[in-house]
């Protein structure tokens, strides 16, 4: 049975440096260019891409298969593609120059290169090299420090429309030999496109890392360069059992707070959604969202109840925040904020809702006993508690994310730490709240909830 009129599988392995490969003779563009052909010529019904492993031709890349004929094709290029799909796709016609019609040559050639893979395999192994994979894991915090370097220069948004690497760095005020071969790094990695000299920013970089663009996101990034020092103690937050370079939120400074709440703002409007939709905020007439930063949880809530109320309670510096993002969204009539420690201070009483957000990964068990008893106190019998966060599996090993977002609570506070859903329900247990559950959402949070008696 075929879905589809066409089935094409093109290779996209990377391999390592200097190996052939796919990957690297450019495979990603012809990818790319693939769907856009398929799409303006109207085919996009009757021809699915799929990416897959070597094919044999190293080489010879990139390479591609059709079905349900079987048509090898090696060596396209991106300006190949228009020609294939309109012909081959369109009309039925096999690009013959392309084509490998050699049957037992091709099957020749894909068995010796895979005679050869292996054998590079056994020799790398009996030397005990370190497997690709790994090696790329170890060392894969060059990347990540090449890309928070350049957003923290800003460097996306100086290119502009392009510019040469001297260019670039008086517009940041860096070191001109310094800052091109960081922009040099960029293109290696695709991120930035250097012709005749100059640098332009590719599609994926000028959404996301230019300033003005709608989905920028160099602000929220921002809180990720702030991690980057406390990550690096790691070994010494190991020895010792808590954070080295731990200060107090309010200590932290603006440029630190506006960009921990530019990271929280991004990820929770895109949570939010998930959140209204798995409560439901029809049966709700107050709502206390506790540590609510941003408000965007309060905002998506009292949108989607019209007669809903909500007040956010957080630090003072979060506060001034999170009011003007709620006067942005038109609702500082049904939504107020109140300054407070939710360690130190009661949260009030009165609430048929209370929604607990990425707060206790932040907390010891004992502090979380401590505020889930001032949830139960501030919801009227009946009132919903609803805890979002990143809940590990029973072993503690599990999921990835939770994992290490455990030691990134290790890294940057005295004693927080990522929780399994036994140890969560075990707390709201002991607070009296009854008709706990989990409900799991997409992406790496879930929610527990919880009902006051």
């Amino acid at each position: 049975m075929e879905p589809f009129r066409y089935h094409v599988f093109v290779c996209d392995q990377q391999k390592s440096e200097g190996v052939p490969c796919c990957a690297g003779r450019g495979s990603a563009g012809v990818v790319d260019a693939l769907r856009r052909e398929i799409a303006i010529q109207g085919l996009i019904d009757a021809v699915q891409v799929t990416l897959c492993g070597s094919l044999g031709l190293c080489p010879h890349g990139p390479n591609m298969v059709v079905y349900p004929e079987g048509i090898w094709y090696s060596g396209v290029t991106t300006g190949d593609v228009a020609e294939i799909v309109r012909s081959h796709f369109g009309e039925g016609d096999v690009v013959e120059r392309l084509a490998r019609i050699d049957t037992e040559g091709l099957r020749a050639e894909i068995l010796s290169s895979r005679e050869k893979m292996q054998a590079a395999m056994r020799a790398r192994d009996a030397a005990g090299v370190l497997p690709d994979d790994l090696m790329q894991t170890v060392r894969s915090f060059q990347e990540s420090r090449v890309i928070l370097t350049a957003l923290e220069l800003d460097l996306f948004s100086a290119l502009g429309t392009g510019a040469s690497g001297p260019e670039a760095a008086g517009k940041i005020g860096a070191d001109s030999r310094a800052t091109e071969m960081l922009l040099n790094a960029l293109c290696a990695m695709r991120l930035l496109k250097k012709d005749g000299g100059i640098f332009h920013n590719t599609p994926v970089s000028s959404r996301y890392f230019v300033a003005g663009s709608p989905d920028c996101a160099r602000g929220s990034l921002m809180h990720t360069v702030n991690l980057w020092t406390r990550w690096s103690t790691l070994t010494d937050c190991v020895k010792g059992g808590t954070s080295v370079t731990r200060d107090e939120s309010e200590e932290l400074g603006a440029d630190w707070t506006q960009a921990f709440m530019a990271a929280m703002d991004r990820s929770a409007r895109e949570r939010a959604p998930l959140v209204v939709q798995a409560v439901g905020a029809g049966r709700y007439q107050r709502m206390l969202d506790v540590g609510g930063g941003p408000a965007a949880y309060s905002i998506a809530f009292c949108r989607a109840n019209p007669a809903l109320e909500a007040e956010v309670f957080d630090r003072p510096s979060v506060v001034a925040i999170a009011q003007s993002h709620i006067e942005g969204a038109g609702l500082s009539s049904r939504i107020r904020t109140r300054a407070g420690d939710i360690l130190r201070d009661g949260l009030g009483g009165g609430f048929d809702l209370v929604l607990v957000s990425q707060i206790c990964h932040s907390l010891s068990e004992e502090e979380n006993l401590g505020l889930l008893k001032k949830c139960h106190a501030a919801l009227t019998p009946g009132g919903t508690l609803v805890i979002q966060e990143f809940i590990l599996d029973a072993d503690k090993a599990s999921p990835k994310w939770g994992a290490l977002f455990a030691l990134n609570m290790l890294v940057g506070t005295r004693a927080g730490n990522a929780y399994s859903e036994e140890e969560m329900t075990g707390w709201m247990r002991a607070t009296r709240f009854g008709e706990i559950r989990r409900v799991r959402l997409p992406g790496p949070s879930g929610l527990i909830l919880g009902t006051r008696g």
